[in-house]
């Protein structure tokens, strides 16, 4: 039988039986995807939208119970708005863009995520993890009446994993009992404790921080403003932190750093949880405990996201610190990279090493997580008396020192990865060009006379031509490259002027079907264009 490890939120994909299971010989599919989650669900829905059939195991039927992942970032809400599914997360998340430091009681510091105007989606929102995949099926059963080839499979737990030369076996579990199928490529989503690299041997490289927090989920009508909360050594928890976020449903996220050597099981209590909320947010105030849990946390990586046919995304591939918002955010940008390499070689139009290039950007993404999660880490839990001398002095100058602000860490929130290392960038040679759309960038988003850019953009090779006039589209290396030409009047605000272009009257974009950048030119050039197109696509010629 499949062991339940968990209670579900949401009943999303109930075990049903599949021919298959009954099958004389294992059935082949192009991809298989091993376990649910945002990781592993979000890669399913953008491989059904580019026509790649796929299939989806998880060895439970729905979303776990618990607010878990909570904050989710403009890179993330702007992938699923090219999945289809942004609206409904923004429409019920809780909208954020401010955060506050504080000392003791006193504030410190604050900050604005995105202080600039021109762009559709906030800083932030806070949306409970079981709603943001709910809103991932519910757009993939939307695809599925469509056409999409993508098939969900609950309560199938994969138990064994064969690596054939040109294809992987599954061996995998179900309440009827056991069955194989076959796959191109397995991509394991099953999370931090991930089966799957445990079948094959691997493991983390990285750090355990020996630290401990407790989360509070609280149901409560307060005036509390929507913004982030921190404090250092506040009067409700000495010699620790807290943070305090809001979520839907008059629901509040509670954080209360604990330290190593604790009781965890007089912690988890509920009258000691509901004393340290109350100390927190004031005697008189009533609540619900909603949801607790104690954690601990790795800053940690493996060696390799590709091991042959198989490849590993999300917590299965890297582990962060929650502070930051680097898990769930960077994970999805794993799907961002890596579905749209799955397609083109699934669907004939890039050759295999496209896909090696999946590892190359994904492992500089959560390097970079791990450095800012670690330095977090650090900040919160000093690891030696030089560290704490630093931190106390930092929260000394804050207040009245501005070149300190920056040096404040209570997490270093999500931003989109840049693949400035990147084999499959093209030129450069849009001279004094803005840097934060240079080629390996995530292209930013601007409001357009009717619209915004990203929505313009969609997930296919594109050329956006600003002030150039070109074909609408051209035939390069097997696939129509469309085209986005904006003028001048299509920019009212002068942002797209002013985040693409720089000083340069004019400059055409190459942008891959994640919306990253590949290259830019100052004009059309047909043959530059052609080539970069082959470098974006692994260098394969067809």
């Amino acid at each position: 039988m499949v062991a339940v490890r968990y209670q579900t939120a949401f009943q999303l994909y109930p075990y049903e039986k599949v021919a298959a299971q009954d099958a004389d010989r294992p059935h082949r599919h192009p991809v298989v995807i091993v376990g649910g989650g945002p990781v592993g669900m979000g890669l399913a829905l953008d491989l059904g939208r580019k026509g790649t059939p796929c299939v989806v195991l998880d060895d439970h039927d729905g979303v776990g119970q618990g607010s878990r992942a909570i904050c989710f970032a403009k890179r993330t809400l702007e992938i699923c708005d090219r999945l289809g599914c942004g609206d409904p997360m923004v429409d019920k998340g809780v909208v954020w863009n401010v955060g506050r430091v504080y000392r003791d009681e006193k504030e410190v510091y604050n900050f604005n995520l995105l202080p600039e105007d021109g762009h559709k989606r906030p800083a932030f929102i806070n949306l409970q993890q079981p709603y943001f995949e709910q809103y991932l099926v519910d757009e993939i059963r939307r695809q599925q009446a469509m056409g999409a080839p993508i098939e969900i499979r609950g309560r199938n737990c994969v138990t064994a994993l064969d690596q054939m030369p040109d294809h992987v076996v599954l061996t995998v579990d179900t309440p009827d009992g056991p069955y194989q199928l076959e796959a191109d490529y397995v991509v394991a989503c099953d999370g931090a404790n991930s089966p799957i690299r445990g079948m094959m041997g691997l493991d983390f490289d990285g750090r355990v921080f020996e630290d401990n927090f407790l989360i509070a989920d609280i149901k409560m009508r307060a005036d509390f403003p929507t913004e982030r909360r921190f404090w250092f050594n506040p009067p409700f928890n000495r010699g620790e932190t807290a943070l305090l976020h809001k979520q839907p449903d008059d629901v509040w996220r509670l954080d209360f750093q604990l330290g190593w050597d604790i009781d965890r099981e007089a912690e988890l209590k509920p009258e000691r949880i509901s004393e340290r909320v109350s100390a927190m947010i004031g005697e008189g105030i009533d609540f619900e405990l909603v949801w607790t849990s104690i954690y601990t946390f790795r800053c940690c990586t493996m060696d390799e996201y590709r091991h042959g046919n198989v490849f590993f995304a999300g917590d299965a591939a890297h582990q962060v610190s929650p502070f930051g918002a680097r898990g769930a955010n960077g994970g999805m940008q794993d799907v961002d990279n890596l579905g749209w390499k799955l397609a083109a070689v699934v669907n004939g139009e890039a050759g295999d090493a496209l896909l090696d290039s999946y590892h190359d950007e994904r492992k500089y993404g959560a390097e970079e997580n791990i450095k800012n999660s670690s330095r977090t880490a650090d900040f919160l839990t000093p690891r030696n008396p030089a560290h704490t001398l630093f931190r106390d002095a930092v929260l000394d100058l804050v207040e009245d020192q501005a070149f300190a602000r920056p040096l404040v860490n209570s997490g270093r929130l999500s931003l989109p990865c840049t693949y400035d290392q990147s084999k499959l960038n093209g030129p450069d040679e849009l001279p004094d060009a803005p840097t934060r759309t240079r080629p390996g960038s995530s292209c930013s988003d601007a409001t357009l006379s009717q619209g915004h850019l990203l929505d313009r953009l969609g997930d296919v090779f594109m050329l956006l031509a600003i002030k150039v006039n070109i074909p609408e589209t051209f035939h390069v290396a097997g696939l129509d490259i469309d085209v986005v030409e904006l003028a001048e009047d299509d920019d009212p605000t002068g942002a797209l002027a002013d985040r693409y272009l720089g000083t340069n009257s004019a400059g055409v974009y190459l942008i891959r079907p994640d919306q990253h950048v590949a290259a830019r030119w100052e004009q059309f050039d047909r043959e530059a264009i052609e080539k970069a197109v082959r470098m974006a696509l692994g260098g394969t010629e067809q």
